[in-house]
C-alpha cells in the first residue's frame, strides 16, 4: 500500500509541477513532455521512498527509547530543507535526485520566507476548513469529509503554490 500511495502521489506532484511550469513559460505541453512524465515520476518516487525509508528507520531505531515521536519529528525537521523543493526541482530543472536535494536545500534557505508563508497558508487552510467541517458534520463525519476535501482541493493548491514559489527564482518569469 505504501508503494502504490507514493507512486500515485509522485504522479500527482509531477503532473501539477508540469502544468505550473508550462503555464508560467507560456508553452504547450508537448508529446515529449508527456513521455517524460514517467521519468519525472520515478525520480520523485525515489525522493518520497527515501524519505519514507529514513522516517521508518529512525522511528524503529528510536522505538525503545520512549522518545520515538520526538526523535522522528526532529529527523523530519532536519530533512525538510532537502526534500521540500526537490520534486519541483526534478520537474522544473530536469534535475537528478541528488542535484534536486541540493537545489531544494539552497532555495529553502535562500527564500526561507517562502517556506514560512507556505506553512502559514497551509495551517490556516487546514484549520479553517476543519472547523467548518466539524461545524457542519460533527466530529465523527468531519474527518472523512476533511480527508476528501484536503485531497481534492487543499493539497493540490499547496503544491501549485509551492511550484510557483520555486519558479519565482527565475527573474525572467517574475510577473
Amino acid at each position: 500500500a505504501l508503494f502504490f500511495s507514493l507512486l500515485f502521489l509522485s504522479f500527482a506532484i509531477v503532473a501539477i509541477n508540469v502544468v505550473v511550469k508550462h503555464s508560467r513559460v507560456n508553452t504547450r505541453i508537448t508529446k515529449e513532455v508527456m513521455q517524460g512524465l514517467e521519468k519525472y515520476t520515478s525520480k520523485v518516487f525515489i525522493v518520497l521512498l527515501l524519505l519514507s525509508f529514513v522516517i521508518i528507520v529512525v522511528d524503529v531505531l528510536s522505538f525503545g527509547s520512549g522518545y520515538s515521536g520526538i526523535i522522528t519529528s526532529i529527523a523530519v525537521l532536519l530533512l525538510t530543507p532537502f526534500i521540500f523543493y526537490a520534486p519541483a526541482s526534478i520537474v522544473i530543472d530536469d534535475s537528478k535526485v541528488l542535484r534536486a536535494f541540493k537545489a531544494s536545500f539552497v532555495f529553502f534557505f535562500k527564500r526561507f520566507d517562502y517556506f514560512i508563508l507556505w506553512l502559514v497558508i497551509s495551517i490556516v487552510l487546514v484549520t479553517l476548513f476543519d472547523f467548518i467541517f466539524i461545524s457542519i458534520f460533527g466530529t465523527v463525519w468531519s474527518r472523512y469529509a476533511m480527508l476528501i476535501f484536503n485531497a481534492i482541493f487543499i493539497m493540490p493548491f499547496l503544491l501549485v503554490l509551492q511550484s510557483e514559489m520555486y519558479m519565482k527564482r527565475f527573474r525572467m518569469l517574475k510577473r
